[in-house]
């Protein structure tokens, strides 16, 4: 379940009744003026944790990657349909942000964070996104604002498993191949990691993998000033990660 999803499961059962109630409203004549309508609207209880986003930059880091994890863990139980009430989330936000993490993943299609850690709403999550979930100039900068501006306190650089680019990296190292246009200069972060893991698994492109994700999260403090400092003051917490697209797991990695 999302974290704004109604309190009620929404299971498959419980879906179709509510087609069904809706396919039969349909048919039915709309009583309600316009004006008694947004009269409605305007007068409706919000759920108690409708401004949870608003306090989300009082999150420690660890309750921010707690929070990822339960999500996570949600995700993998009970991945049904979510009920959050968008059109209110985005009038809340329309004021301003403020995600309690920032995500640098792969762009893969199967890879969506905000489902992956439980199907969190508007305003949570920083995302970047970029094949391979390389740590370009483009990718750090966003990092340094979310961190530094926003104020999220968790950084997550998550790859996943069965990665094109890194794949391709691997393709490089180990057979020579050649890449054309610009997929080459794309994955030349990755080249220097698969070639450290080159005979040390049986498994080369997971163990790259992982690996790329590790290297990703130790690059933004060697690379950026402004988050090593945030990080040193314990207002930054930086991990890195690795998603079975199959089982829908998120593993955590020792970056010691």
């Amino acid at each position: 379940m999302c974290l704004d999803c109604l309190p009620k499961r929404l299971n498959r059962r419980t879906m179709i009744k509510l087609a069904g109630l809706g396919l039969a409203a349909a048919g039915m004549p709309l009583m309600a003026s316009a004006s008694e309508t947004k009269h409605a609207v305007q007068h409706e209880e919000k759920p108690a944790d409708a401004h949870q986003a608003d306090a989300a930059t009082a999150l420690s880091p660890e309750e921010a990657l707690k929070r990822l994890k339960d999500g996570n863990a949600r995700f993998m139980n009970d991945a049904n349909a979510c009920a959050a009430d968008l059109a209110g989330r985005r009038k809340e936000l329309a004021a301003g942000q403020h995600p309690w993490a920032i995500i640098l993943t792969c762009s893969d299609s199967r890879v969506t964070p905000e489902l992956v850690f439980g199907g969190v709403t508007l305003g949570e999550l920083f995302v970047i996104r970029n094949a391979g979930n390389v740590l370009d100039t483009s990718a750090l900068g966003t990092i340094e604002y979310g961190a530094e501006h926003l104020h999220a306190p968790l950084i997550v650089v998550m790859g996943h498993k069965k990665c094109g680019a890194v794949a391709a990296a691997c393709d490089v190292v180990q057979k020579g191949v050649q890449l054309e246009g610009s997929i080459g200069k794309m994955v030349q972060p990755i080249l220097p990691v698969a070639l450290k893991t080159l005979f040390k698994s049986p498994d080369f492109v997971a163990e790259t993998v992982a690996n790329n994700a590790i290297s990703g999260a130790h690059r933004i403090t060697e690379e950026s000033h402004i988050v090593a400092h945030l990080a040193n003051e314990g207002k930054v917490k930086i991990v890195s990660a690795v998603y079975d697209i199959e089982s829908g797991k998120v593993d955590f990695l020792d970056m010691a």
